[in-house]
């Protein structure tokens, strides 16, 4: 294999004066199943082989990819990369450049108890059914689900001219499971998503039935909710809601890429942002996490990235491209969905730090106000402005948990959000999901329980 992608560089660089060349590869094996209350929508089980090929000539980019390792193939896509970045270089404004990055070889190897490439799909539907037979089955009132099934595993090759070459085992187990209620004209709507880089042995912990029960009974109980007040009150966030508002309100943001196109960060580094107790990071070195990784898309070693420190940005998410405009060190950000995409910046586990208070603390100063537990969906814009919804949430009155909510969502201005967190929990959680950004990536994102002093509180989102 090194030889061959060797021969594409060689062809890259000697023939059309590359300066920068790079292959990555994949071989991987790969199911998606898509099960409707009882019966299969969609499946679909084999290898998916293909590499891609991207040049930096006279300072633009060519991008190239082909699904196959055939050696004439690929260098017949690098040479079309090459010529697509001559062509683009005519219409450039000022040169890209990269940051450099030290040369690394390595092999990356994943164990697991169960190899996902063994188990008979027969036995994944069935898993993946009986999540769904589980959810129906908990409540007459149950009326619908959807679940999605997605793992892989196999090997991605890493190759440039500056010397990197890295070996790096894939393997991921997904699934996502979304459940309606209805009652007497009440809609109700509740979603779940576990992930694993550890093999199909996550099925033995969140068990079908653990998991279809609890997707279950959250959809059915929030039958029996009311409606919220809509208004600005203060709110306990739990940690999956802070994850979703870390990752979408404030993480792209702090995309470099997007930084320079514009976020509302651009003119905040070194600038204070959130209050005080507010710290963040992008962090893709946990161990066993659904956003962790060894090395980018470019070969560069992940890293735990401080975003905001005390309340305020201290660092952006990188690649090599983006370091270098904001001479910076890249900060191994740089992702890409399969060989089909080019890499770009994306985040991977992102959270807020853990402080010290209880939830109890949390709640006790309030007369009244909201817990916001769980979340089922969110957006954010360049501007700041976010919205996300919740599926789950319940009353505080008098510093004691009351009445469940339905149809909750919040919405504001990030910065101005920040700066009224009050206090944080000790606790911490992370949660496993995936973004979306033109293409997808794996990610986590979490925190403790944190207050607000006040947020808008709107009905559904």
């Amino acid at each position: 294999m090194r030889d061959i992608l060797n021969k594409t560089l060689d062809t890259a660089v000697q023939k059309f004066g590359a300066e920068y060349a790079e292959v990555r590869a994949q071989k991987l094996f790969k199911t998606m199943l898509t099960i409707k209350e009882d019966r299969v929508e969609a499946a679909k089980q084999g290898i998916e082989n293909g590499a891609a090929l991207r040049v930096l000539v006279n300072g633009a980019w060519g991008f190239a990819s082909v699904g196959t390792l055939d050696s004439e193939t690929l260098t017949n896509a690098v040479s079309h990369a090459c010529k697509m970045a001559k062509a683009a270089s005519w219409r450039l404004k000022s040169p890209i450049k990269l940051v450099e990055t030290k040369a690394v070889e390595d092999k990356v190897m994943v164990k697991t108890r169960k190899n996902l490439s063994e188990i008979p799909i027969e036995d994944k539907i069935n898993t993946t059914l009986t999540i769904g037979n589980t959810i129906l089955g908990y409540d007459d009132h149950v009326k619908s689900c959807t679940i999605d099934y997605l793992d892989l595993t196999g090997t991605t090759y890493f190759i440039n001219n500056e010397g990197t070459y890295i070996e790096q085992d894939k393997l991921y187990v997904w699934s996502r499971m979304v459940a309606t209620a209805t009652r007497a004209g009440i809609f109700t709507f509740s979603r779940e998503e576990i992930g694993s880089t550890a093999g199909y042995e996550v099925f033995d912990v969140e068990t079908p039935e653990i998991v279809g029960e609890r997707v279950a009974k959250r959809a059915v109980e929030q039958l029996k909710a009311k409606p919220p007040k809509g208004g600005t009150f203060p709110a306990v966030l739990g940690p999956n809601v802070v994850g979703v508002f870390v990752h979408e309100a404030f993480g792209h943001l702090a995309e470099a890429d997007l930084t320079l196109s514009g976020s509302v960060l651009s003119n905040k580094i070194r600038k204070k942002i959130a209050s005080e107790i507010v710290t963040f990071y992008d962090d893709g070195t946990i161990e066993g996490a659904f956003g962790s990784f060894k090395y980018d898309d470019e070969g560069v070693p992940t890293q735990k990235t401080l975003l905001v420190k005390d309340g305020v940005v201290v660092g952006l998410m990188h690649n090599r491209e983006t370091a270098q405009k904001f001479n910076a060190k890249p900060t191994g950000n740089a992702r890409a969905e399969d060989f089909r995409f080019e890499p770009i910046i994306r985040m991977r586990n992102t959270f807020m730090e853990p402080k010290d208070h209880s939830f109890e603390e949390l709640v006790d100063d309030i007369k009244f106000g909201y817990y916001l537990k769980s979340f089922r969906g969110g957006q954010a814009n360049l501007d700041g402005t976010f919205q996300v919804g919740i599926q789950e949430a319940y009353e505080i009155v008098n510093g004691e948990l009351g009445a469940p909510v339905r149809n909750a969502s919040i919405s504001g201005n990030t910065l101005e959000t920040l700066l009224k967190v009050d206090a944080v929990g000790k606790d911490f959680e992370l949660w496993p999901g995936r973004c979306g950004k033109g293409q997808t990536a794996f990610i986590c994102d979490g925190g403790p329980h944190i207050r607000l002093r006040e947020v808008l509180v709107g009905g559904s989102a």
